[in-house]
């Protein structure tokens, strides 16, 4: 069976060949080298992007570039040989991020974020780090050049291009999905958070900014089902580890009617949504799955809700909706090998059986987790993750 066969059965409740894998991102330059060898790397060329703002008119540049060509197809592609290396199923390929401006150390993104390449001093992996919004005010929103264009001939390109790559590269052995933003997370970031929470005052302000990111994931969506995606993965952090950035009212006002909108032109297309989310989004969870989100990742396990855990929510919402998770990074990173591997079996003893569920860290691999760690999740799931599914207690 075909990873894109797997993934889909699986959303769909029924029980494939065995449990897929999935990851939202790789930054562990460490598994990453492991895998593919000592010249691979994170993304590859981060260093080369921190000196880019040298070059004179790089920036228009490397736009014409991107818009004329499926460059950013190749960045995706390294990735989807480790998942294949690794033997995981479910790629997202986040195509919609492009840099505006190249600064000293990194570059304004297309959402106005500040993002600046960093040294995890373990292993020397390259990695984006956040560094607060361009914005300073709703002018500076309203006057930015650099927002996304879903029109762009970058989008089409890209997507056709990688799901050339997955057809006839890799046979279907990873399946890619295009990625995009939601409405909420490069929403506030591009702003900061402070600058964010004084729009939030102004209804009139906050409406104009949702309903923009609102139409810019609703007109990706489609562009991506129109073209055959089988799946779109939705990257929108609500949450942190204590609470969400909003209220649940202001979700309910602003950003769920457009997840409404998204999934009906997603499934008018018999096309999955997937929405991944970081921290406690417990009190719009059942919202979230009333609209119509087929499956939901990562299912933070660290949050300081105890409402908020995968077996609960799966007791709850498990007939309606996918759980994509969710062993804990900190886990992976400095728990005992019996940890890891118990907490392995229990997510698939308990959530796999009938489908419905996709096996992952509960965020990302980072350069904190060790090789060692990574493989016992790798090796739990060979071992056990075949249907049908009979892990003892």
């Amino acid at each position: 069976m075909d990873a894109v066969t797997r993934v889909l059965k699986t959303i769909e409740h029924e029980e494939p060949d065995r449990v897929p894998g999935c990851e939202s991102d790789f930054s562990s330059g460490t598994i990453i080298k492991h895998y593919l060898g000592p010249k691979a790397g994170t993304y590859g060329g981060l260093n080369v992007l921190g000196k880019l703002y040298l070059i004179p008119l790089i920036s228009k540049i490397m736009k014409m570039v991107m818009s004329h060509t499926a460059v950013g197809s190749a960045t995706f592609k390294p990735m989807a040989k480790l998942f294949r290396a690794v033997n995981l199923d479910l790629f997202p390929a986040f195509i919609e991020l492009q840099p505006w401006k190249f600064i000293k150390g990194g570059f304004i993104d297309n959402f106005g974020r500040i993002n600046k390449i960093e040294t995890f001093p373990g292993d020397n992996s390259k990695i984006f780090g956040y560094h607060g919004g361009f914005f300073k005010n709703m002018e500076d929103y309203e006057s930015f050049p650099g927002h996304p264009d879903p029109n762009d001939p970058y989008f089409l390109k890209n997507i056709l291009e990688l799901k050339r790559y997955q057809e006839e590269e890799l046979n279907n052995e990873v399946f890619i999905v295009p990625a995009c933003y939601g409405l909420m997370e490069a929403t506030w970031e591009g702003f900061g958070i402070e600058t964010f929470s004084r729009i939030l005052a102004r209804p009139k302000q906050a409406k104009k900014i949702f309903d923009d990111r609102g139409k810019l994931a609703l007109e990706l969506t489609k562009i991506f089902a129109e073209n055959d995606a089988k799946a779109v993965w939705i990257f929108d952090d609500y949450g942190y580890k204590t609470g969400m950035f909003m209220s649940p009212r202001n979700y309910r006002k602003y950003v769920i009617p457009w997840i409404k909108r998204i999934c009906e032109a997603a499934h008018k297309r018999d096309c999955k949504l997937i929405l991944h989310s970081c921290g406690d989004i417990e009190p719009i969870f059942g919202d979230l799955v009333e609209v119509g989100v087929d499956a939901f990742n990562p299912i933070e396990s660290t949050t300081a809700n105890p409402e908020y855990d995968i077996f609960k929510l799966n007791e709850r919402f498990g007939d309606k909706t996918t759980f994509i998770g969710n062993i804990a990074p900190q886990m992976l990173a400095t728990g005992t090998k019996e940890e890891i591997k118990n907490y392995s079996k229990k997510l698939i003893r308990e959530l796999a059986p009938g489908g419905g569920f996709i096996f992952a860290s509960g965020h990302s691999i980072n350069p904190a987790i060790p090789l060692e760690h990574f493989q016992i999740m790798l090796e739990v799931r060979e071992k056990y993750g075949y249907y049908p599914i009979n892990i003892p207690d």
